[in-house]
């Protein structure tokens, strides 16, 4: 968006205002002129210290609607999975020739997806995968045996999230093009999970802002008691 369109869009929006959830979803899709389908994200601002391991806030949410993404996955698995991932719908199925890829700089895939037999060899590449946020874990999912179920559930639109440096959770919840209930409905599942992962170790306000934007848009303000009630 150039300059002057966005300052157009920031006219129709009230920077200080916090909106309902459904209402700063339409003013978003208002105010959002790019001429591609563009992305909305959804950033949460929470009340935690991530250099302390027990207030890291990291998970997996299932959007009931998608993201609205073509997701490209890689299974890192030995021959006897090899089929079973295929079915699944993997882009790409293989295992020492994608760590050699991978050592020599390539990361064009969305997510990594693999056995727990193979994650030894996996590591070799942990300092690649791990700043681009493409190294299997189990708590996200993307290391078990049952590589079929994980495929499925990523394309159908399964999102991994995790706390920066400076305590926000952002994700992609949607397009501009999805009906404004289903965008409501994604955002709710994602901000309710990251509510739920609330670590004991948080003290204060563990909630304290919702901001819903898209690619070339301001960010709109979200009302965020009812999902701290």
């Amino acid at each position: 968006m150039a300059g002057k369109k966005y300052r157009e869009a920031l006219a129709k929006i009230d920077r200080f205002q916090e909106y309902d959830l459904a209402e700063a979803v339409g003013k978003i899709r208002e105010i959002t002129e790019a001429k591609f389908d563009a992305t909305i994200d959804v950033a949460l601002r929470l009340g935690v210290d991530p250099r302390h391991a027990d207030q890291v806030v990291r998970g997996t949410v299932m959007l009931p609607h998608g993201t609205g993404k073509t997701v490209s996955v890689l299974v890192v698995c030995k021959e006897a999975k090899v089929e079973e991932a295929k079915e699944a719908g993997a882009d790409l199925v293989g295992f020492e020739e994608y760590i050699e890829k991978i050592q020599s700089g390539w990361t064009d895939v969305d997510v990594i997806i693999a056995t727990p037999d193979v994650m030894g060899q996996l590591g070799k590449v942990a300092k690649i995968l791990g700043p681009r946020g493409l190294m299997p874990n189990p708590k996200s999912g993307t290391v078990t045996m049952d590589v079929a179920k994980a495929v499925k559930e990523v394309k159908a639109g399964k999102i991994e999230f995790r706390v920066d440096k400076a305590g926000n959770v952002h994700a992609p919840v949607g397009k501009v093009s999805f009906q404004p209930e289903h965008l409501v409905e994604n955002i709710t599942s994602f901000v309710r999970e990251v509510v739920r992962l609330k670590p004991s170790a948080a003290k204060g306000q563990y909630l304290q802002s919702i901001a819903v934007s898209s690619t070339m848009s301001p960010s709109v303000k979200v009302r965020k008691e009812k999902f701290v009630a």
